[in-house]
């Protein structure tokens, strides 16, 4: 009957249904996964210490930490760290919730009170809880194409079952006033000149944003242009990369003279922010750094312009706005 429901085989799926607690077989103990160094040819040496999730130990194919695991494996094979580094929070965000637990084990109920301990008593917004079940539910559809769960059995979301919450972030959008005050000040200190200029860059650069301002490199201007391509849509427009040319006005060509590299080659970052021998983790939290510098000195900068705004979109850089207790 077991094969039967089981419309290809998949030992994993079989052993889980049929095997597993079935008093006329032996159980076997749990195995205990050492962490390795090199997955897929994938050195994971630089990840070990910020990604304790690759020591993680699974007590079967069907915890979600055996498909969390895998998952956080292919974004760092793919560089895509802050993607990483999201699943993993998710991940023990629900460990400390309920424990690594099965799929099986996650129902409607569990997800609800997930997302009212998260929201009433560890006074996380409903942004926050969205985007660790929105990863969660990614790891659903994982299990499910690899055949480790079947969908019919156990999928906690959709109609009628679990909805993940949802809110609406009401910006007040820059005045062209506002815009122009910022251009016009002249900060008293060093530190909030350089935000003031770097965020200006980003924004005479067609809303640049900070990762990508990271990685220009002097290849990267043609003539009175600087061509890119941004990092935030680079992989889903593969096939047909959309090239943004931003004009290199007498602001953009100051800022690059003022806090540019001296060594104009053609392979040498723009800005003196990342370096070319570090490792991708290492440059992403540089990005990470940048992001919150800029967004400190323009807080001073618009608190001084007494503008009650944000100056842009940096914020996305700064990670989750809470943290589960």
């Amino acid at each position: 009957m077991t094969l039967k429901e089981i419309p290809t085989l998949n030992f994993k799926l079989f052993e889980h249904e049929f095997i597993r607690s079935n008093p006329h077989f032996k159980q076997r103990k749990p195995k205990e996964e050492s962490f390795e160094f090199t997955i897929n040819g994938l050195d994971l040496t630089p990840y070990k210490d910020r990604f304790k999730i690759l020591k993680e130990q699974h007590p079967g194919a069907d915890y979600i930490s055996a498909t969390f695991h895998s998952y956080v494996v292919r974004l760092l094979e793919e560089g895509r760290i802050g993607s990483a580094l999201n699943y993993q929070d998710a991940y023990y965000s629900l460990k400390r919730f309920s424990g690594n637990v099965r799929f099986e084990d996650i129902t409607v109920s569990y997800l609800n009170q997930y997302e009212r301990l998260m929201i009433d008593t560890n006074g996380c917004s409903k942004t926050t809880v969205g985007i660790k079940l929105r990863s969660l539910r990614a790891i659903f559809n994982e299990a499910i194409e690899n055949g480790i769960i079947r969908k019919e059995k156990c999928y906690p979301f959709g109609r009628r079952k679990y909805q993940i919450p949802a809110s609406r972030n009401i910006k007040k959008a820059l005045e062209l006033s506002d815009v122009q005050k910022i251009y016009e000040y002249i900060p008293d200190n060093e530190t909030d000149k350089k935000a003031r200029d770097y965020w200006l860059f980003c924004y005479l650069c067609n809303g640049m944003n900070p990762k990508d301002m990271a990685y220009l490199k002097f290849k990267n201007i043609d003539g009175n242009y600087i061509n890119f391509i941004r990092a935030k849509t680079e992989r889903s427009t593969r096939n047909d990369p959309r090239l943004i040319t931003a004009y290199i006005n007498d602001d953009i060509q100051r800022i690059i003279k003022d806090w540019g590299n001296k060594d104009i080659q053609p392979n040498n970052y723009l800005f003196p922010i990342l370096e070319s021998h570090e490792d991708l983790l290492r440059q992403h939290m540089r990005v990470k750094a940048l992001a919150k510098f800029i967004n400190d000195g323009m807080r001073n900068v618009m608190k001084d312009l007494g503008i009650n705004k944000k100056a842009g979109n940096m914020e996305c850089y700064n990670g989750p706005q809470c943290q589960d207790r």
